[in-house]
């Protein structure tokens, strides 16, 4: 049992690994976040509508359901009040800045002062975005004194910023209306652990995957001899996981790097999504009838190359060099592979203490079939892009942190039902047993 102690120690490890943060806004303050890559620089400008109508003279609406409309009528004086108030410069040199559509951001207030709108914006740096330059943004300074604003860098690829939406740079305020932005220096290591990161969160919040590794995780524990037996021992069955992550991460590693440096075109989002569900559906399937028995890790592969087309998508339009495309695709798999790991860390030890009770095999039938069928309502909304609300219901189940407590509680229970069963000397014997052995036909 030394092995699986050490490995439930890992599992307790690795609990502590992901956290996550949260940003609310203050509802007084407007914010400013930029998008920057080596050619492009962007972002949006997030506003709250109570300070717009002050700025524009126009008597604020009751509701929700107006203020839009009201917004949409004046879109083109909010563009040009920001065009006043939003400026970046570099040794002088003004950069025009455009505006897009507006759209709004309605916070859980019910009253539509307490919402924000939203207004993207580009400016024309030319061939390369300089790491410092000046930075003007004073919305609502004259018209209401006392105000501040804050400006954050959302992403930031070369330097390692990706979806910041909390830690702001500057603030800009009546004595600092213009203040000089210093992107700091470049750093590969910072980029890889952003995209490491990334990768973590892709598995934390896309059930699909985490799915298609539990299916091919449950038979882990077992091996076919004229049906499915516990493995003898910790270190064969941890051997038979290590194929089938591995070449799980073979698989889509390869498709990965080739979509994300387009060498390899991608079929539409929906097929791809479509064959990851089946994906699942048919390890399931597996599961109950094997197709392949021992031999999940060639599930494993070929699916897994689909997988692979789906983690594509994180790199989807990433406005960067080849360098920093390459450093990002290796963080975002190593990011990805931790995220799996992670799921078998967490889940293997009690499956292999549950292996050998009778309760195994109707928990490895009944979740199987429940996940072939969640696999396959998955596959026809996709299809058919459609909503039949399964999300509503799964997603709550994998949500982080809530989901370690349901991993807790089965770890417990399969811990319990082990030396239950041992001690009423009911625990099934594995495959490998003489009695087992004897049983078997010629060259089975």
């Amino acid at each position: 049992m030394k092995p699986l102690s050490i490995v439930c120690g890992i599992a307790l490890i690795v609990v502590g690994v992901f956290a996550s943060l949260a940003s609310a806004h203050s509802g007084d303050q407007s914010y400013l976040y930029v998008d920057v890559s080596e050619s492009a620089l962007g972002g949006r400008i997030e506003t709250p509508i109570a300070d717009l109508w002050v700025a524009l003279g126009i008597d604020a609406p009751a509701d929700k359901e107006t203020a839009f409309p009201l917004l949409q009528q004046n879109e083109a004086a909010i563009q040009a009040y920001f065009e006043e108030h939003l400026g970046f410069s570099n040794d002088g040199n003004q950069w025009p800045v455009s505006f897009g559509e507006i759209e709004l951001f309605f916070s859980e207030e019910t009253e539509v002062d307490d919402n924000y709108l939203v207004i993207p914006f580009e400016a024309d740096v030319g061939e390369t975005v300089p790491r410092r330059f000046d930075l003007t943004f004073d919305p609502y300074l004259d018209e209401m004194p006392g105000r501040n604003h804050l400006l954050l860098i959302a992403n930031d690829w070369q330097a390692g910023v990706f979806d910041n939406g909390w830690e702001s740079l500057v603030t800009f305020d009546e004595g600092g209306r213009t203040q000089n932005v210093d992107l700091g220096e470049t750093s590969w290591l910072k980029n890889v652990w952003s995209s490491m990161k990334l990768g973590i969160d892709h598995i934390k919040t896309g059930p699909d995957h985490v799915l298609f590794v539990l299916v091919l995780l449950l038979p882990s524990v077992l091996i076919f001899r004229d049906k499915w037996r516990p493995t003898t021992g910790f270190v064969s069955s941890l051997w038979r996981v290590l194929k089938i992550v591995t070449m799980f991460t073979v698989a889509h590693s390869i498709t990965f790097t080739l979509a994300g440096l387009d060498l390899l075109p991608l079929p539409p989002s929906k097929l791809v999504e479509a064959i990851i569900a089946v994906s699942i559906a048919a390890a399931a399937v597996h599961n109950i009838r094997p197709i392949f028995p021992n031999k999940e890790w060639l599930i494993s592969f070929v699916f897994g190359l689909f997988h692979g087309m789906g983690f594509a998508s994180l790199v989807e339009g990433l406005d960067v060099s080849r360098s920093t495309q390459l450093l990002s695709l290796l963080g975002r798999n190593i990011g990805i592979e931790i995220g799996q790991a992670a799921v078998v860390v967490l889940l293997f030890p009690a499956l292999f203490m549950l292996r050998r009770t009778r309760f195994y095999r109707p928990f490895f039938i009944g979740a199987s079939i429940l996940m072939a069928l969640v696999a396959l309502v998955w596959m026809w909304e996709r299809l058919f892009e459609t909503d039949l609300g399964i999300d509503a219901i799964i997603d709550p189940i994998f949500a982080w942190p809530r989901v370690l407590i349901g991993i807790g509680v089965f770890t417990a229970l399969a811990v319990a039902a082990f030396f239950m069963e041992r001690k009423n000397g009911r625990l099934e014997p594995v495959a490998d047993s003489p009695a087992i052995v004897e049983q078997q036909p010629v060259g089975v």
